[in-house]
């Protein structure tokens, strides 16, 4: 017969946070901010639509060539970083463990709650549908910043990447909006990190520990 207390104190735990993932947590934040930031000096250069210029005071960079080359570092920063946390995820199984399952019907119910004004944020161990969601569609945003940032530096070079944005301006539409897109992330992320201060709390520290493998202890009775 096995012990259920003893399977439960020797169950390792671990932060909820990892150092790893709280270091590329915090590049990636940097690295978003100086993209966006050199995205936008490089847009007021030769603008999209005419109604929309950004403040000299939100960009990066003296002249658009200062803010191309910002924006380039910035993305071989995000980009190298971007494949290590990727790997991380996928090897450690903590996409597996924190992002899925992702259920329609969870999510209904979560932006339900959340207009309510009853959607609860007391247990920042388990993310909840509409925040696997986010996160999930997050990355598939910047694969797609990353595929159309190539057709429009190389749109010669990588023209067969560039068609599928129906051509260079395609390319930088899609980028834009893949922008706008990740713009709109960082503000909802940061709104809600300010509404639960203790998430950010747990970026820096690690947060409190959780079992490798989340589970609950076998019941007495199955364990004979």
């Amino acid at each position: 017969m096995t012990d259920p207390l003893t399977v439960k104190s020797t169950r390792r735990h671990r932060k909820l946070h990892p150092i790893a993932v709280r270091t590329m947590h915090w590049i990636n934040a940097i690295a978003m901010i100086m993209l966006i930031g050199s995205g936008w000096k490089i847009y007021n250069d030769e603008v999209l639509f005419g109604w929309l210029h950004f403040p000299d005071w939100m960009t990066f960079g003296h002249w658009a060539q200062h803010g191309l080359q910002i924006h380039f570092a910035a993305m071989w920063l995000l980009f190298v970083n971007g494949l290590c946390y990727v790997f991380y995820g996928v090897y450690t199984g903590r996409f597996r463990r924190k992002l899925l399952p992702i259920w329609p019907a969870e999510i209904v119910a979560n932006v339900r709650d959340a207009l309510r004004f009853k959607l609860a944020h007391d247990d920042i161990t388990h993310y909840n549908a509409v925040q696997k969601t986010l996160y999930v569609g997050i990355m598939l945003v910047i694969v797609l910043q990353v595929l159309s940032g190539l057709a429009i530096w190389k749109p010669v070079q990588f023209q067969e990447l560039t068609a599928l944005f129906f051509g260079f301006q395609g390319g930088r539409l899609a980028h834009f909006i893949g922008m706008a897109a990740i713009v709109g992330f960082l503000i909802v992320h940061v709104a809600l990190a300010l509404l639960v201060p203790k998430t950010i709390g747990a970026m820096i520290t690690g947060g409190p520990d959780v079992p490798d493998e989340p589970g609950v202890a076998p019941h007495p009775a199955s364990a004979e």
